[in-house]
């Protein structure tokens, strides 16, 4: 008998739509493969629809704040329901981007120059550094509210008035060069992937979400050592973080720097799923199609020890 898995989709962040997206393809996919399933679009309900449900496994598909940050896997742990992707304390590191980069620098990666700071901090102040710089949310996903100040002006952000002023932002030094992206699948590095975005942009929500407004090269055609680097740099990452499952770090390298032109940016704990994610289309090259891919997530789900 295939278990009975419930696909977590949706949820409450600014990522919810992308998570749908994903959601659905690893439902047909487990589906495909003869389990049931059981999609379940979170919300604060959550508990009493798994209490309900009662499914064997939970293939988590959610993004962002909620179902990527530790807090929907220190549910199911306390429900003792096993599930994919990483666990509580991995997942809250790899969100909490300024104190995953003190761990990745703990452990010799080498992550752009920057700091922690509030959004009011942001209104009432100067340019924070020296541009050109990157301005990120300190805990979001898919390039949410991420502002590239190549001049210095960061008004197109610091206008918003739908951003609470103690919201965490990190300010990072702005690193030129190629957009890269390294998936970990179990204790693998499968390959390296360039992402060049269209002229005038960067690879913010649009790029990553509408076809056409990026090109992905798989694998990135890198000197040797250097692509090994990355994949070395991703498992490092993955490892110091205790991810499990799969992970995906993105990268930038600066080929006027050598080998020391490679910096690390951050860890995805719960990277998209959808038909233009990267994950997906890395596993592809290496011979693993999406429904075995998902399988095999399932197949390691469990809780936290």
């Amino acid at each position: 008998m295939k278990s009975h898995v419930a696909v977590l989709m949706g949820g409450l962040s600014a990522e919810r739509d992308v998570s749908l997206v994903s959601g659905e393809n690893c439902a047909a996919a487990l589906e495909e493969k003869g389990y049931r399933v059981t999609k379940i679009d979170v919300g604060r309900d959550l508990a009493a629809r798994l209490a309900e449900v009662k499914p064997d496994v939970v293939f988590n598909a959610l993004h962002g704040r909620y179902g990527e940050d530790g807090r929907v896997q220190g549910l199911l742990d306390l429900m003792a329901i096993p599930y994919t992707h990483s666990g509580v304390l991995a997942s809250a590191l790899a969100m909490d981007k300024p104190m995953a980069m003190r761990l990745f620098r703990s452990a010799g990666l080498v992550c752009p120059e920057g700091f922690e700071i509030e959004f009011e901090d942001l209104q009432d102040g100067p340019p924070p550094m020296e541009p050109p710089f990157v301005v990120k949310p300190a805990a979001e996903g898919s390039s949410v509210n991420v502002l590239v100040a190549k001049t210095g002006d960061i008004s197109a952000l610091t206008k918003r008035t739908d951003i609470a002023p103690e919201a965490r932002f990190l300010v990072e030094r702005y690193i030129p060069g190629h957009e890269l992206t390294a998936t970990v699948l179990g204790e693998q590095a499968l390959t390296v992937t360039e992402i060049r975005p269209k002229k005038g942009r960067f690879y913010d929500y649009g790029a990553k979400y509408t076809e056409g407004f990026a090109e992905h090269i798989v694998p990135a055609p890198l000197p040797r050592p250097v692509f090994d680097k990355v994949c070395d740099w991703a498992l490092r990452a993955h490892w110091v973080l205790g991810c499990r499952g799969v992970s995906r770090s993105d990268f930038r390298f600066d080929p006027k720097g050598g080998m020391d032109g490679l910096v690390l940016l951050e860890v995805n704990t719960q990277p998209g799923m959808t038909p233009m994610s990267l994950v997906p289309e890395q596993a592809k090259h290496c011979g693993i199609a999406f429904a075995d891919l998902v399988v095999r997530l399932v197949e390691g789900a469990r809780c936290d020890k």
